[in-house]
């Protein structure tokens, strides 16, 4: 079994002159990040490695996790940023098979479409809310069976469980 966790990167700013690989998080974004950390570490669902889209925003978000999650192995990987499905699923392809859960943190709508290609099966709900909206620091959680990732292929995954911030309070994890 191979646990794909995917996290759209917490609400960022939208200055004007501003660079979008360097909008920083806004104060709603430095919050939900660590909730959104601490929610993964209290149900026991830590990564083993952690791929990051080189942006501020998505930087910012893991800097507000990590320490929730033990700090586990993490790789600034460029190929995240802003990517389509495909090529997010190229990377999550190349991650050595000792690693069982990896957290990739990435951007919209590339992490909604690979998302919504690998999942099968699921609970209905949460399959339905997936497939209206990723909004920002949202965690889908996607379980494949298989001894490699190259084995992740569209509708063979279980959403596991889909996660907002908003949801927290009610526990989301249907």
């Amino acid at each position: 079994m191979r646990r794909l966790m995917l996290l759209r990167h917490a609400k960022s700013d939208r200055s004007p002159g501003v660079r979008d690989i360097d909008r920083p998080l806004n104060p709603r974004g430095f919050k939900a990040a660590p909730q959104m950390g601490a929610y993964l570490a209290a149900r026991d669902l830590i990564p083993q490695k952690v791929v990051v889209s080189p942006s501020l925003r998505t930087r910012q978000t893991w800097e507000g996790m990590a320490a929730a999650l033990g700090n586990p192995e993490t790789e600034i990987v460029d190929a995240i940023y802003e990517a389509p499905d495909s090529a997010l699923l190229e990377v999550i392809r190349a991650t050595p098979a000792d690693i069982r859960t990896l957290l990739m943190i990435g951007h919209n709508p590339g992490l909604q479409d690979l998302s919504l290609d690998l999942v099968g099966d699921g609970p209905r709900e949460a399959r339905a809310r997936l497939s209206v909206e990723f909004p920002t620091a949202a965690l889908a959680i996607i379980d494949i069976e298989g001894e490699a990732w190259t084995g992740f292929r569209p509708g063979a995954g279980r959403l596991e469980r889909f996660v907002t911030p908003k949801g927290l309070d009610r526990d989301d994890a249907a």
